[in-house]
Parts: C-alpha cells; sequence; structure tokens
C-alpha cells in the first residue's frame, strides 16, 4: 500500500501519516498471498472416476501398462487439459515389452526456474479398475489442474502436472521422466507432491515426512479442519515419489492406506473399522467406483489443492 502526503500538513498529521505507515509495513511484512487455495468440487473429482470405470469395463475390466484401457484413460485427461489451455507432452517408454505413456501437463506462467509438480500414476493393476489405487489421486490431479485454468490461477512458480504410467511395475514411468532430467531442470523442480491412493472405503490421513516443509503445508490443511493425521510409512518408497527424492528433489503427500490393518487407536480418532484393511479391494477386481470414501476424497482433494497453491504462490 502506498500514501501519499500533500505538500502543506500539519505536524499532527505527519505524525499520524508517519504511524499508519509504521502500522502498514507491519501488516506487509508478512507474504501476500496470491490467491486462496481453492474448495475443490468433489462431484467433479468423482466425475472423473465414473469417466475412469466406463473406460475400464470398456477395455477388459482394467486400465493397466500396455493396455487399451491405460492409453483411453491417458486420452481422457489429456483431452480436458488441452481444452483448459495446458500445454502437455505424452512420453513413451517401454516396461515389461510393452508400451507405457507419462502425461506431463505445464500451465503456462510462473517462474520457470522453480517449479512445484504434482502427480499420480494413471495405471491399474490388470485385475481391476484400480479406482482407489490410483484413479482417486488421478482424478483429484485433474480436477486440481482444471479449476487453476478456470481461476486463471497465476502462481509466482510454474506448476506442472503430471500422470505416470507403469507404476504398478516398479515406478517406471516416474523413474524413467526423472532419468531423463538434465541435471539443471531437476534443480529446478523446488517440489514433487506425489497423491497415490487418496480415497480409501475405511480410510486413515497420512502424510508423507520426506521433507519437513511441505510435510508442515499438508498438515497446516489437516489441522485447519480438525483432523489429526500420521505419519505416512505403508507406502514408503513405494510410489512414485521415490524416484524424485532419489534425484534430491523434496517430496510429499498424503496417503488413505492400503492393505495394512485400521487400529482400534485409527478407529477412535478417524472413524471406520477397526480391525479391517484401510482397503480391502486394493489390486483386486472390486476396486471400482464403489469402493471410495467421499469423505476421505473430498478432504484429500482439497488438501492437494492447498498444498499446490501454497507452495507455488
Amino acid at each position: 500500500m502506498k500514501l501519499s502526503v500533500p505538500g502543506r500538513v500539519t505536524g499532527a498529521a505527519v505524525i499520524a501519516v508517519a504511524a499508519l505507515l509504521t502500522t502498514s509495513a507491519i501488516a506487509d511484512a508478512a507474504p501476500a498471498r496470491v490467491a486462496a487455495a481453492p474448495d475443490i468440487p468433489v462431484a467433479n473429482v468423482k466425475a472423473h472416476l465414473t469417466q475412469l470405470q466406463s473406460i475400464a469395463t470398456a477395455n477388459g475390466g482394467n486400465r493397466a501398462h500396455g493396455r487399451t484401457g491405460y492409453k483411453a484413460s491417458l486420452d481422457y485427461v489429456k483431452a480436458q487439459l488441452d481444452a483448459a489451455g495446458f500445454t502437455t507432452t505424452i512420453q513413451q517408454f517401454t516396461a515389461s515389452s510393452r508400451v507405457g505413456y507419462n502425461l506431463i501437463a505445464d500451465w503456462p506462467g510462473g517462474d520457470a526456474n522453480q517449479v512445484v509438480m504434482a502427480g499420480s500414476h494413471l495405471d491399474s493393476v490388470t485385475s481391476g479398475a484400480g479406482i482407489n489405487d490410483n484413479g482417486s489421486g488421478s482424478a483429484a490431479l485433474l480436477e486440481a489442474a482444471l479449476t487453476a485454468s478456470r481461476t486463471q490461477y497465476q502462481p509466482t512458480k510454474h506448476l506442472r502436472f503430471a500422470w505416470w504410467g507403469a507404476e504398478e511395475l516398479g515406478m517406471v514411468g516416474s523413474r524413467n521422466y526423472v532419468n531423463g532430467l538434465t541435471t539443471a531442470n531437476r534443480a529446478k523442480i523446488s517440489g514433487y507432491l506425489n497423491f497415490d491412493m487418496i480415497g480409501s472405503p475405511n480410510p486413515g490421513y497420512f502424510v508423507y515426512d520426506d521433507d519437513p516443509a511441505i510435510e508442515k503445508t499438508f498438515k497446516e490443511f489437516y489441522a485447519g479442519i480438525g483432523v489429526a493425521t500420521e505419519i505416512e510409512t505403508e507406502g514408503d518408497g513405494r510410489s512414485d515419489h521415490a524416484p524424485f527424492k532419489s534425484a534430491g528433489i523434496p517430496v510429499g503427500g498424503v496417503f488413505t492406506g492400503a492393505s495394512s490393518t485400521k487400529s482400534a487407536a485409527q478407529a477412535a480418532k478417524w472413524g471406520g473399522t477397526a480391525g479391517q484393511s484401510f482397503d480391502r479391494c486394493y489390486h483386486s477386481s472390486c476396486d471400482t467406483t464403489a469402493n471410495i470414501n467421499d469423505t476421505a476424497l473430498n478432504r484429500n482433494s482439497d488438501a492437494l489443492a492447498y498444498a499446490v497453491w501454497e507452495l507455488s504462490e
């Protein structure tokens, strides 16, 4: 805020203006927000999940690497992003004698030397449609990207979104991407956020503890909505953040649990059923649109947007 002082003012007025300027300087000492993080409509996220389910149903029941269901899923996501004004790139690779694809989407603008990147794996296992694992992360990521477009978000840092192929074969797609980066381009990524299984039907609320600043950002969000969190351990090193972390890039993310069993203490804290897996349909044919907890999906979609917006300002 700038204040102009007329040429003729009384001594008292000068003092008052000086006081106001001092107060303004103190107020301005805190960093100004570029834009408040948006609320991500869970209905829109679920609509994307319905599309992914339909794609799987029409393609042998899955969206696995090298199968027609995966390519159709990628085409669906890419079409949405292209229409929203993103610059999209498809990266091709080969794994297990099948062709795979990563989809990278850049939102125009922001400092290209400071890239905030968020990603999810788009492939399922061959045994099912993979709606929680990992349609949930992929759909929430897509809706966050589309929200950036709808709101014409103009962050200070550059935003990049990614949908990875062949994660279920050992993070093949994301590793291929990271290995293909030059040293200079790796250094430009200020943080990578990973979203893998964020709508488990018997959910927990787990936050990666890999990078303190990113971890703090997610914890701030959950504290703000009164949800307790725990450190994520079940999937540590088992998802697409691992290649980034190995390359020295700060990483973080959230997770609602897979085949591990929810304890009585966790059920008391989060609700749900103690003694049961967080996701009884993990890597199974029952991982369909019926295998999603809407509350968890809604909270984690908003957590995703909060972190992306906060870290890119």
